[in-house]
């Protein structure tokens, strides 16, 4: 499995892996904004998720948006591709893009 590109961590990227290959989450300003859009202030969805209140259904938007290419890929492809291989897997990817709400870069 490869990265279609290299993953930079310092811009607070993360790597998941969707139908055996690893898709890179680039939580850009952009992207950010569509999930706030979405499920509501950020601030918020970062306090549900400390206290363990985040749902799959919030991961999975919040993973969508943050996608850098999903040209082949449905929202459904995301989620059961954390579904798949289950929450602590996806742990580190979502603390990442969490990180890059609270930090910026």
């Amino acid at each position: 499995m490869s990265v279609d590109e290299p993953v930079n961590t310092a811009r607070g990227e993360a790597a998941i892996e969707i139908m055996g290959r690893k898709r890179r989450l680039r939580p850009s300003f952009a992207a950010l904004v569509a999930a706030e859009d979405e499920l509501g202030p950020l601030f918020a969805l970062v306090e549900r998720a400390s206290e363990g209140r985040l749902k799959l259904s919030e991961m999975t938007s919040l993973f969508w948006h943050c996608l850098a290419d999903r040209a082949d890929l449905t929202r459904d492809d995301v989620g059961e591709a954390i579904a798949a291989q289950g929450l602590a897997a996806s742990a580190p990817a979502l603390r990442a893009v969490l990180k890059q709400v609270l930090q910026g870069a």
